[in-house]
């Protein structure tokens, strides 16, 4: 094992369902700012996809307004132009809304008008590139990490039948998944909290992972509408 140069004491619970990942990872991050906000109301204020899932960004909004300052990066190309990177907070809605009104996929549609309304309750959007140091660096500040991600890849599992989420490398699909990053060792490898009772290699949901598959596991969350971090911390203290 490497240095432990970060480690935050951020706790573990378990999702009571398939789908539930998201709002688990919040209450993770609120319960190490010590908010005692009651897992049914984190569920109430976050808005689930038909496929009972969430977006990083629907988790973004549900922290504003518990009252916790917010960055989200994403990396999801079918939401953002890499041109729209330096556009005000006004521009960037603007361009969103232009989007969700000119684009046919409903999924594309409701994540572009998610983040034009992230944008107008005051979170913040960032774009920086996708590599350790960014990570290290909200953990420095004390913030763990919410990442949305492929699982699919992150536990380098056979995929699932949407319909029964029955293993099926043929007819299967990809799994988005959310997880908490709450240290690293020297930027090398990265701690997690991570929701799921279905992880091979770690019962507890806790393990390190290495940087590199943490980050293009981000990234390939794009398949499923994640490749997102979101950044939260208590907003008197920003």
């Amino acid at each position: 094992m490497g240095p432990l140069t970060c480690e935050l004491a951020v706790p573990r619970f378990e999702q009571p369902d398939d789908v539930t990942c998201g709002p688990t990872c919040l209450m993770q991050a609120l319960r190490y700012y010590g908010d005692p906000t009651p897992f049914e109301e984190i569920v109430q204020r976050t808005p689930r996809n038909p496929d009972g899932g969430t977006l990083g960004v629907y988790l973004g909004t549900a922290a504003r307004s518990l009252g916790y300052a917010v960055r989200i990066w994403s990396y999801n190309l079918k939401v953002f132009d890499p041109t729209w990177v330096g556009l005000s907070a006004d521009a960037l809605q603007a361009k969103l809304r232009a989007r969700a009104a000119a684009v046919s996929k409903p999924k594309v549609r409701a994540a572009c008008e998610a983040y034009a309304g992230y944008l107008a309750v005051g979170g913040e959007l960032a774009f920086d590139d996708l590599v350790p140091s960014l990570l290290t660096g909200i953990l420095a500040r004390g913030h763990p990490v919410l990442c949305g991600l492929n699982a699919t890849y992150l536990y380098q599992q056979v995929r699932e039948r949407p319909a029964d989420n029955e293993d099926d490398d043929v007819a299967g699909y990809p799994v988005g998944h959310f997880l908490v990053a709450c240290g690293h060792e020297a930027g090398e490898r990265f701690h997690v909290r991570d929701p799921s009772s279905h992880v091979p290699f770690s019962p507890d949901g806790r393990y390190t992972v290495p940087a590199h598959r943490l980050i293009n596991a981000i990234l390939l969350g794009i398949v499923s509408y994640d490749a997102v971090l979101v950044e939260l911390w208590p907003e008197e203290s920003k």
